[in-house]
């Protein structure tokens, strides 16, 4: 018996942290969907696609194959077969990864792509529509949230920890753009799904979040169980 666990919630709240460790207890696969977007975003930026241009989107999403695969123990994203698992994570991806995410023409293309991924159960899924759009019928769905200065604090962290050096200002900035940007789209905004179950991380350790979520999990199976 396995479950599909939908985690959404906004820009570096630790939605992929959350969903990579719970993938890891349950020996469930991790879909990224936030790295997607950013392969996406990269894939524009270094072609120079203009993303205003809904035709020029259209025709470049047909050259756009994503996939994952796990190096040393940590999940890589490949784009086009290049693994870009560093390139996506910077901050000139993430200056356009909320407008290109808001496209309708990239939301349907990255939400059947992950539709599909998702047939066979025992996935653990981050992003923002995971729970509303693209798995609606998740068993367990968790919504997660954090002060806007602690999200900044672990962002910079997470940066540093890569070599990538940011100004804190300035990640704080984007992360109030997306913010916005996510939940104002016109397609498939950012929302906290009617079911879901909310965890305010800002005082609590990743052990505590992933605690508290394994427990969430171990009830929606043993609730899947007693219907059988």
């Amino acid at each position: 018996m396995s479950i599909i666990i939908a985690i959404d919630g906004h820009s570096s709240c630790g939605k992929s942290t959350l969903a990579k460790g719970l993938a890891r207890a349950l020996h469930y696969a991790y879909l990224d969907t936030g790295a997607m977007y950013r392969a996406v975003t990269l894939y524009f930026l270094d072609h120079q696609i203009n993303y205003h241009d809904p035709a020029a989107v259209e025709e470049a999403l047909k050259q756009i194959n994503i996939h994952f695969e796990r190096i040393d123990g940590k999940n890589h994203t490949f784009l086009n077969g290049q693994d870009v698992e560093r390139e996506i994570r910077e901050m000139r991806v993430s200056g356009h990864v909320s407008p290109v995410s808001a496209i309708s023409t990239v939301r349907r293309a990255m939400v059947a792509q992950q539709k599909a991924m998702g047939r066979r159960r025992g996935i653990v899924a981050d992003g923002r529509d995971i729970g509303t759009v693209v798995f609606p019928d998740a068993e367990l769905k968790i919504f997660l949230t954090a002060d806007v200065d602690v999200r900044t604090s672990r962002r910079h962290l997470e940066l540093a920890a890569k070599g990538i050096d940011a100004d804190w200002d300035e990640i704080r900035r984007n992360l109030i753009e997306r913010d916005r940007i996510d939940s104002s789209r016109a397609d498939s905004p950012l929302r906290q799904a009617d079911d879901a179950v909310v965890i305010d991380n800002t005082l609590l350790s990743e052990e505590e979040q992933l605690e508290k979520a394994l427990q969430l999990a171990q009830e929606r199976l043993e609730l899947q169980v007693s219907k059988q």
